[in-house]
């Protein structure tokens, strides 16, 4: 009995901590797409560097909040890793899609962006 309710808090602690760093990595996120868009504006800077920053942008957010689950959660450090990549993934696909972002279609960039996104988390995870 006391094991199945230490397994249940456990269970709303990684719950818990993976939903803050979920958040943290959104924070992040704007903060650095903020910046990239003041470089763009104030330096005229080529589409094809911008879209390479967003990727960059992408995988180091993910790698670092990999990071700091590995840290924390200490065990299976590249399982959260990965699940936070995948959730931030799907959160990012699903705000595009409502927004109505008429590219966003299942196709080689939507894999792309997945892979890129979950193997930063895992990677960081991983490192960790």
């Amino acid at each position: 009995m006391r094991q199945q309710l230490l397994d249940k808090e456990s269970v709303n602690g990684r719950v818990l901590i993976l939903t803050g760093l979920l958040v943290f990595a959104y924070v992040i996120t704007g903060a650095l797409l903020v910046g990239l868009a003041f470089l763009l504006y104030k330096f005229r800077l080529d589409e094809k560097i911008v879209n390479i920053a967003v990727i960059v942008i992408y995988v180091l957010v993910n790698f670092l909040t990999g990071f700091i689950a590995g840290k924390k959660l200490k065990v299976r450090k590249f399982l959260w890793g990965f699940l936070l990549g995948a959730g931030y993934f799907v959160i990012l696909a699903a705000v595009s899609m409502i927004v109505g972002k008429q590219e966003v279609v299942i196709g080689s960039h939507l894999l792309t962006t997945f892979f890129l996104c979950a193997g930063g988390g895992m990677l960081g995870g991983m490192v960790s």
